[in-house]
């Protein structure tokens, strides 16, 4: 692991796949930024989310929040994000990430058994990152912001692992600080969460409790009990190597 002790935003750019950081907490807010790359390319990104809607029409083209400062110093990862266009983020995506410096920085909730073995979903067919194997995790957006205008990442995870499994907080432990995974364009931020059940009976209860939701974002849970299970699964390149190091320290 990489002790970061500061760092710029274009810094963070240069990182490879998969460097890791360790920090305390994360202090993220809200506030105005002109997006040249979506208030520049209206037509193409139109274009690009009709394609995509045509593949996959139960994608929905919502509000969310994507980074664009960042810096760590003391401990702190402190972050500013400005609201923009799931249709902007995904033509941004797949073009490459022209243009300035951005990220999209979420949370993720690195659910652990009381045996050791890591808890993630698999992205259902429908989504834009089907097959894929993930811990919770959602694009913060308005739901996210505080009346203060504070990014509430720490409640982005518990959120998002009920809306996808149907786990409750007082069912979990959160564990201390974050390990923010970098690759291009992203910031996954690592929370440890643990839930008392041997992997097999929590694997069990999150399954039947998706089956209750309005909205099944996932089509089944997989166990991971050693870095040999993640070449199984297509898995994002910030996943590996996260739990990779993770394993390591067992």
């Amino acid at each position: 692991m990489t002790q970061i002790a500061s760092l710029e935003t274009n810094d963070i750019e240069r990182f490879p796949d998969g460097h890791i950081a360790r920090v305390d907490r994360v202090a993220a807010r809200i506030e105005p930024y002109d997006w040249a790359f979506a208030r520049e390319n209206e037509a193409k990104i139109a274009a690009h989310w009709a394609r995509l809607n045509a593949e996959k029409p139960a994608m929905f083209n919502g509000r969310i929040l994507l980074q664009h400062r960042a810096v760590i110093t003391d401990g702190v990862f402190h972050a500013r994000y400005f609201e923009t266009d799931y249709a902007a983020f995904m033509t941004w995506r797949d073009a490459g990430h022209p243009g300035p410096a951005l990220r999209n920085g979420f949370a993720m909730g690195a659910l652990r058994a009381a045996d050791g073995a890591f808890l993630c979903g698999r992205m259902s067919g429908h989504t834009a990152n089907g097959g894929m194997v993930y811990f919770a995790a959602g694009t913060p957006d308005r739901s996210d912001v505080r009346e203060d205008g504070t990014v509430d990442l720490a409640g982005s995870v518990l959120r998002e692992l009920a809306e996808e499994t149907g786990l409750t907080e007082a069912e979990l432990r959160v564990g201390e600080g974050w390990h923010p995974v970098f690759s291009p364009g992203r910031v996954a931020f690592m929370r440890p969460l643990t839930i008392d059940l041997p992997a097999d009976e929590a694997r069990a209860l999150m399954l039947s409790r998706m089956k209750g939701l309005e909205e099944q974002e996932l089509d089944d849970i997989v166990i991971l009990r050693s870095a040999a299970d993640c070449d199984r699964h297509r898995m994002a390149p910030f996943m590996k190597p996260y739990l990779s190091h993770i394993f390591a320290q067992d």
